[in-house]
């Protein structure tokens, strides 16, 4: 199994407990994916982050409909270094495993690091439809996240 990984690091101008109580609201997560994914959370009601929490979502890869279920691993809401970690436990990926830190930068805003390690099923194939398409999805889905993340914590 050929295991990735895509790194990103996103200034926020907003407190890491703040940021990171952005997060704590599952939900949140429709409105930071791109509209194209026609994303939507299936749990109902308001999930509470911990850590097993389970989240089921439904989403559409070029067009496929997707059915996606994640656990949260790790939830750790220390106001010095807030971090959580959520993995799939069914959807597209073999292995996906999300790891969201929040660091205070010292001037009242917070620096976010997302570490995505994940792993194609299909194993040539797999590997070939990453290279084609699968890894630009990634970017463009994280690209569009950066906006939206920044968006939705200077909205009022």
């Amino acid at each position: 199994m050929s295991v990735h990984v895509l790194e990103r690091r996103q200034r926020l101008p907003v407190p890491a407990e703040r940021a990171f109580a952005f997060f704590g609201d599952a939900h949140n997560l429709e409105a930071i994916t791109p509209p194209w994914l026609r994303f939507r959370v299936l749990t109902p009601g308001a999930i509470e982050m911990r850590p097993g929490a389970l989240i089921e979502y439904r989403l559409r890869l070029h067009g496929v409909p997707v059915s996606w279920l994640t656990r949260i691993e790790e939830w750790d809401a220390d106001p010095a270094r807030p971090r959580f970690v959520d993995a799939q436990l069914t959807g597209p990926y073999r292995l996906w495993h999300h790891t969201h830190e929040f660091e205070p930068d010292g001037a009242g805003g917070t620096i976010m690091r997302d570490t995505v390690r994940y792993a194609l099923p299909y194993g040539p194939f797999g590997e070939i439809a990453r290279r084609l398409f699968v890894a630009r999805n990634l970017e463009a889905i994280f690209d569009h996240r950066t906006q939206a993340v920044a968006a939705g914590l200077t909205s009022p």
